[in-house]
């Protein structure tokens, strides 16, 4: 007879979850322990704050001799090439040190000349990467794995539940979510989407047994001022905050493809419902109003 269990943890600045139906609670528990060290040890790796990982290494060699990086990490960085491509070059894992000039807490607007002094050290194109190596060509450079670093955590997380015998259940990382499989019961997991201004609102719920939701919003991390919401969500051609969507939602396979696709559709704002509709994803999008819209047949 197996029981629901639901185990938090805190992780990438976030509010995490395992939700599993175990046997009982010591084997929901060991389940759970080692989907957590798995984002623990994904985090530890590649943390832009912690001066031992390997995106602090690649950044503190900016400008100046290649990094060796082992396979996980190529492989990471040929998705940062391959979202560069599919947004035109909107999604930059290069583009993190606009936050230099953005402070998010205090709520300070960056002036123009703040942002032509960064805007330089932007360019995920001419990041070198030969074989095992990588280098930053410009002295100021980073790296920056944010942009999907968490998404990617939730699949190792779930292939590790899944290997440690989990047959039912979710890794939820701050609303990244990857499920391994449906209730015990075979239903679906109901997956709720909130409300881009109500954090206590929902918009919609996806029914998940398999695979993962993810949404990307200006609710996140922003501020206000003059009457603008400034998110954290940088177009790096204008340093700027992106305005047009308030969150966009895709259902995919995987949660780096979920959450890849939805940041993208935030950076291209207006253009995003066509670039959605060739990924063949289902998708939710709340506008600039409030308006839902979504792929076909999703509504």
């Amino acid at each position: 007879m197996l029981r629901p269990f639901g185990i938090t943890f805190d992780a990438m600045a976030s509010r995490c979850e395992v939700r599993l139906a175990a046997p009982d609670e010591a084997r929901a528990s060991a389940w759970a322990q080692r989907a957590i060290d798995e984002v623990r040890r994904i985090e530890t790796k590649y943390s832009r704050y912690r001066d031992d990982s390997v995106v602090a290494a690649i950044n503190r060699g900016a400008g100046a001799a290649p990094v060796t990086v082992d396979a996980e990490t190529q492989a990471l960085l040929g998705y940062a090439d391959a979202l560069w491509r599919d947004s035109g070059g909107r999604f930059d894992a290069t583009s993190g040190v606009l936050r230099r000039a953005w402070d998010f807490r205090r709520g300070t607007v960056p002036e123009d000349a703040a942002l032509d002094a960064l805007r330089p050290l932007i360019g995920w194109q001419d990041v070198e990467r030969d074989g095992a190596s990588v280098r930053l060509p410009r002295r100021g450079m980073e790296l920056d794995f944010g942009g999907f670093g968490k998404e990617y955590a939730a699949d190792r997380a779930a292939e590790a539940l899944r290997a440690a015998g989990a047959r039912h259940g979710f890794v939820d990382l701050g609303g990244d979510i990857r499920a391994i499989g449906p209730q015990p019961d075979g239903a679906p997991w109901s997956i709720a989407i909130q409300d881009p201004r109500d954090p206590g609102g929902t918009v919609a719920a996806f029914a998940l047994a398999e695979g993962a939701v993810c949404t990307s919003g200006d609710y996140e991390r922003f501020f206000e001022r003059d009457g603008v919401r400034h998110c954290h969500l940088l177009d790096p051609r204008t340093g700027r905050s992106v305005r047009h969507w308030r969150s966009v939602t895709v259902v995919a396979p995987v949660a780096v493809a979920a959450g890849g696709y939805t940041t993208i559709a935030m950076l291209l704002e207006a253009d995003a419902p066509a670039h959605l509709e060739r990924t063949g994803l289902p998708w939710l999008a709340v506008g600039p109003d409030g308006t839902l819209l979504s792929s076909p047949g999703l509504g």
